[in-house]
């Protein structure tokens, strides 16, 4: 049996402290792309798996050199695409998302600049205005498998999961094991509190060769929730630098003690299983 569906006051707390987590988790130690957001635009890509590698000395260094680019040359393309992802990856959602409406401005038929806008849109709460930017992001005689996967999640923090899972299926059509994909299709039953079918998704999603750290970690999240927690330690570790891991198993040991969401979630969990 699927498990129930969380109330709406429910969800918006859960994604709230999954958010929280992720970003934190992503800071402190992801060393490869941050493919959870599933937008990639032009260079951005390389430049986030370097910046995934930063501490916050260094990532407030590099946000500080772009900035100054950005401001020599607002319209610039990749500068733009580039500022906003690592104003996102510093907490400051507003000015990521004032960034990407001035790029979407210079570059209005842009696809992957208006899938980044949408992306900025969503994390800055505005997510119905990301969906019809998405939207317009998307062919139907191309379509695009990140932008389906794009506007899964921002219809997964709407509450609307069974689209949010169809977004998803659609995207896995046109690229198949996508890791990214499925990392964001188990989240999302996360959000539901089927951990199980969760654990599933990103276990298949983090054996796939492209699979990244974030992937991992996600995977090691719902591990612990589960109460098995010396595996999720020892999959939280692999990849990284020891400073690094000890890090990220450190956060993700404080939010799985701390967060009254984490352990409601394992309760709704355990609850489901009694029902099967």
């Amino acid at each position: 049996m699927a498990a129930r569906e969380t109330s709406p006051r429910y969800r918006r707390n859960l994604l709230t402290c999954l958010c929280t987590t992720l970003v934190a988790l992503s800071v402190t130690g992801c060393a490869s792309t941050r493919n959870h957001d599933n937008i990639k635009t032009g260079s951005v890509p390389n430049m986030s798996r370097a910046y995934d590698q930063m501490n916050a000395t260094q990532l407030a260094s590099a946000s500080a050199s772009l900035g100054k680019a950005y401001e020599a040359n607002p319209k610039d393309r990749s500068t733009g695409l580039a500022y906003a992802n690592i104003l996102q990856m510093t907490g400051r959602q507003a000015q990521s998302l004032a960034v990407m409406q001035q790029v979407a401005i210079a570059h209005p038929s842009d696809r992957e600049v208006l899938a980044a806008y949408g992306k900025a849109q969503a994390a800055a709460g505005q997510l119905e205005q990301a969906l019809g930017t998405i939207g317009r992001a998307q062919t139907p005689d191309r379509p695009d498998w990140r932008l389906f996967s794009a506007e899964g999640a921002v219809l997964d923090q709407l509450g609307r999961s069974a689209d949010a899972r169809n977004r998803y299926r659609m995207a896995l059509d046109l690229q198949p094991n996508d890791p990214s994909v499925l990392s964001n299709l188990g989240m999302s039953y996360v959000l539901s509190g089927d951990l199980r079918t969760a654990e599933t998704y990103l276990r298949t999603a983090s054996e796939q060769p492209a699979a990244d750290s974030r992937v991992r970690q996600n995977l090691a999240l719902v591990v612990g929730l589960q109460g098995r927690f010396p595996e999720a330690e020892q999959i939280a570790r692999r990849e990284l630098a020891p400073q690094q891991a000890d890090a990220n198993v450190a956060y993700l040991r404080s939010m799985l003690a701390q967060q009254n969401s984490w352990k409601q979630l394992a309760a709704k969990d355990t609850d489901t299983k009694n029902t099967n």
